[in-house]
């Protein structure tokens, strides 16, 4: 629901991170000819084809041939990682991801945007079909949507989520790349609302079959069988997780000068 060039969100923090890094490069991604094209595809854009898009812009840009930091807000920080997995050249440094839903959502508590009536459309259809080839295909968020209480059918028919969390077997080339960053940095709002659930912002998620209790990542069997390297990376001091009270994508400048900024210099 949101745009690449927004002067309330993703323009602002360019903005600031330009002020901040006097010289530094800093590139918004936009998926689509325009503004609203950029919006809409972020609900409605095959994930994949998104992450295409972005690895082909990342290729072209002769600024970040050297390698380049990265950093996504909500859906963008799965998404981005993503693209570290599937797309290592030119190479990421550093992955920032601010409330990105790494092991999915079951839930849509709080949709994103001014539109009210897509919000309500999304919502049923995941309740009715969220792994149907239909809906796979033109819904972002039915792609990682995982539902605890059907693990076999998230494990089979998810297009994107099941594939870069190695739920189907083992890529290693995706564990390759992702263990080449520097650093892999996981904010999770600890008074989230939108994201259910909020764990899963720092890779934990329901335990199978209930949606209640949840387990961390350390927990999970994907650290545990080290399926994407996260384990090695973790005991390499790679991983880095960091919390900040709010709601979802509320932080203060400070926080983000003092906390986020670091990484990027």
């Amino acid at each position: 629901g949101d745009s690449c060039c927004n002067p309330q969100s993703m323009g602002y923090i360019k903005k600031i991170v330009e002020n901040k890094i006097p010289g530094i490069y800093v590139l918004s991604l936009k998926i689509g000819n325009n503004l609203i094209q950029d919006m809409e595809n972020s609900f409605f854009m095959n994930v994949n084809d998104q992450v295409r898009e972005v690895c082909s812009q990342l290729a072209k840009d002769p600024h970040l041939k050297g390698g380049y930091n990265a950093m996504g807000f909500s859906q963008g920080g799965q998404f981005l990682r993503a693209v570290a997995q599937r797309c290592p050249s030119p190479p990421m440094l550093n992955l920032i991801s601010v409330g990105g839903q790494h092991q999915g959502v079951y839930g849509f508590p709080r949709c994103p945007g001014e539109s009210s009536h897509i919000c309500d459309w999304i919502r049923k259809t995941l309740d009715l079909g969220a792994y149907t080839q239909a809906v796979q295909e033109h819904l972002a968020q039915a792609e990682y949507w995982h539902n605890p209480l059907k693990e076999e059918d998230y494990r089979k028919n998810s297009i994107f989520l099941a594939d870069i969390n190695q739920e189907r077997g083992i890529n290693e080339t995706y564990k390759k790349n992702l263990m080449a960053l520097k650093k892999f940095v996981m904010v999770k709002f600890l008074n989230d609302t939108m994201v259910d659930p909020p764990i899963s912002e720092w890779f934990g998620f329901y335990k199978s079959g209930q949606a209640k209790e949840t387990i961390p990542l350390k927990e999970t069997s994907l650290y545990t069988e080290d399926r994407l390297g996260l384990q090695e990376m973790d005991k390499a001091g790679k991983l880095v997780f960091l919390g900040v009270e709010g709601d979802h994508l509320h932080f203060s400048e400070e926080w983000f000068y003092t906390t986020i900024l670091p990484f990027l210099q």
